[in-house]
């Protein structure tokens, strides 16, 4: 059987499956591993191949050795099924919430902190990685450019925009947040031509309202930048940039890790393009708050 098709083409609960017919006829400590990851399925895709092992007591190597009998080419195959469950949202937040409160009963608090680490350290590499800076510098020109820009992202992934805006706003004007207020994305664009530009986040399980607004966009020719967990998400068809955000943890929702350090590079690459009245546009955003008595003011040491 080839292992690279089997890896494809089969779900996760699939793979169970097959691995609860043929635990019956594994030596006993394939039998064992097999019975551990039929009891604990959700440790398999958030979980390296050494503390599962550990887990399950048993020896790496049986772990390699139980992917071949279930005709995967090796136990990273084996374990992307899982990944790939999480990652298109199949495995449910209330499965994760589970998952989490099972730790802690179980005392494997640690683990988990340090499987939180190795996610956050993944995410980020992953995205310097394969994002191409000029990529970025080509959005922070057309933000400037535009005579108004909308960042649109919902859920988790409204905060971290309308940080963006935020900050992008001491410099330029001409950013705007969605949704705004208890209004439709889809309505902030009401006024939105091509001389705007729309800047969309979306992340599996992809929000309705998000993709609604993006192909408005489209019909109506107003480009737009897409950002998301995958080139198959709905709202990369048609997009001026798209760009691919790593977004795994083991939490019960997705890591937004990644998407800050985009938004946080795009935020230096957008001032850096302003022009030089961007200093002074900050100078007096400042001045204005310190002169409203909204920053603390600190004492003199000296004194």
């Amino acid at each position: 059987m080839d292992g690279t098709n089997v890896s494809k083409s089969l779900t996760a609960p699939e793979v169970m499956d097959r691995l609860q017919e043929l635990r019956g006829d594994l030596t006993p400590e394939l039998r064992k591993s097999a019975t551990f990851l039929l009891e604990n399925p959700n440790e398999i895709g958030v979980n390296s191949i050494r503390k599962l092992a550990e887990k399950a007591g048993v020896r790496p190597n049986t772990l390699v050795r139980l992917s071949h009998v279930l005709g995967m080419e090796s136990y990273a195959a084996f374990r992307e099924v899982f990944r790939n469950e999480i990652r298109q949202g199949r495995e449910t937040y209330p499965d994760r919430a589970r998952w989490l409160q099972s730790l802690s009963r179980r005392g494997e608090l640690a683990q988990l902190y340090a499987t939180f680490a190795e996610a956050s350290i993944d995410n980020l590499e992953g995205f310097f990685a394969s994002t191409d800076h000029g990529a970025i510098e080509q959005v922070a020109k057309a933000i400037v450019a535009a005579r108004r820009t909308y960042v649109l992202g919902v859920g988790v992934n409204h905060g971290v925009a309308q940080n963006f805006a935020y900050l992008v706003g001491m410099a330029i004007d001409s950013v705007r947040i969605l949704p705004n207020g208890g209004t439709l994305p889809v309505d902030g664009l009401s006024r939105a031509d091509g001389d705007d530009l729309l800047v969309a986040v979306t992340f599996r399980p992809y929000r309705s309202e998000v993709v609604d607004a993006v192909e408005a966009a489209r019909m109506r020719g107003i480009p737009f930048i897409a950002i998301s967990d995958s080139l198959a998400s709905p709202i990369m068809p048609g997009a001026k940039h798209q760009f691919v955000i790593p977004t795994d943890t083991p939490q019960f929702f997705i890591s937004t890790v990644a998407l800050t350090a985009f938004f946080e590079v795009l935020t230096a690459f957008v001032i850096a393009a302003a022009g030089e009245d961007v200093v002074s546009s900050i100078e007096a955003f400042h001045s204005r708050r310190h002169a409203l008595g909204i920053y603390v003011e600190e004492e003199d040491t000296d004194r």
